[in-house]
């Protein structure tokens, strides 16, 4: 079988019908030069956005929640964002955009997150605007759903852009940092910060490793490294745009709001390291392909 239905095969149905539609009409494309470099960049922005889905409906959601969603409604605001993420959930998975497989690590996601919200909340890292009944102490529960969203982006980009790695480090390996990352996130309050530790042994750990993905005609590489600091850079655009909303905000802007913390962009590459080992237990790295051996002629 070929690698692009190997490819084929790991999509869902939906997903099966958009891309061989998007190979009809893109069948003519140009195999070389400029247009197709073109086709290539255009295709990327279009698996990308499609891997984000999840997490663009949340964001659309709280954000328009917060412009225009009634203060003095029945319904609080944050309950009815829990019912917003519930529907945006029960849609993807009815409509064929997840499959149970990927509800798992979804579901993996939301619990690792509410846990690390409820505690950060208690010890006053960021705080969330009171109101509603469907919370766990300070923490409303569509904030699990933002973790979520983080899981459905991770196993879509997986399985939409083929992705493989050369030199991926062994998994027992990434879990025990990740561990280490998480424990961290909790003990830095009570004993010492080893952020930096933990940064050195991820970069140490990954500095080998490249990721392979396909995108239209091409297979390109990029260092895993640099994956992880790009979709961490994004998630801080997207803290920027929650936090600008009110929907959350850190202790530097309950006097007015300025933008996150650069500095916040450690760790949330560090919380990459969670995500994508939470990931790699479910859908394990997988090698890049070798091209069959071509026979030796016949004498």
């Amino acid at each position: 079988m070929s690698d692009r239905h190997d490819h084929i095969h790991e999509l869902t149905s939906v997903e099966r019908w958009i891309d061989d539609r998007a190979n009809r009409m893109l069948r003519d494309a140009p195999h070389g030069g400029a247009r197709a470099r073109l086709v290539e960049f255009l295709v990327f922005g279009a698996k990308q956005s499609w891997a984000c889905v999840f997490g663009a409906a949340m964001l659309i959601v709280i954000v328009a929640a917060r412009l225009w969603y009634p203060d003095d409604l029945w319904l609080a605001r944050n309950d009815a964002l829990v019912i917003a993420a519930i529907v945006i959930q029960v849609v993807m998975i009815a409509t064929k955009l997840e499959t149970g497989r990927e509800l798992w690590v979804i579901v993996l996601f939301h619990v690792v997150g509410t846990g690390m919200e409820v505690f950060k909340t208690g010890v006053g890292s960021w705080e969330y605007d009171g109101g509603g009944i469907l919370h766990i102490g300070a923490v409303p529960l569509y904030t699990g759903f933002m973790y979520a969203a983080v899981g459905s982006y991770m196993v879509r980009v997986y399985r939409l852009f083929d992705l493989r790695f050369n030199r991926y480090p062994k998994r027992w390996i990434t879990a025990v940092i990740a561990i280490g990352i998480y424990v961290n996130f909790f003990s830095q309050h009570f004993i010492f910060d080893v952020r930096w530790v933990l940064l050195a042994a991820v970069l140490i750990v990954y500095a080998r490793t490249i990721m392979h993905f396909r995108v239209f005609r091409g297979v390109h590489r990029m260092p895993l490294i640099v994956a992880f600091l790009l979709v961490a850079f994004f998630i801080w655009i997207a803290e920027n745009i929650g936090t600008v909303t009110g929907a959350w905000l850190y202790p530097n802007q309950t006097d007015g709001w300025q933008l996150v913390p650069i500095t916040k962009l450690v760790s949330w590459f560090l919380l990459m390291i969670i995500s994508v080992v939470l990931v790699t237990w479910v859908y394990p790295p997988r090698p890049v392909r070798r091209p069959a051996p071509v026979p030796a002629p016949i004498p």
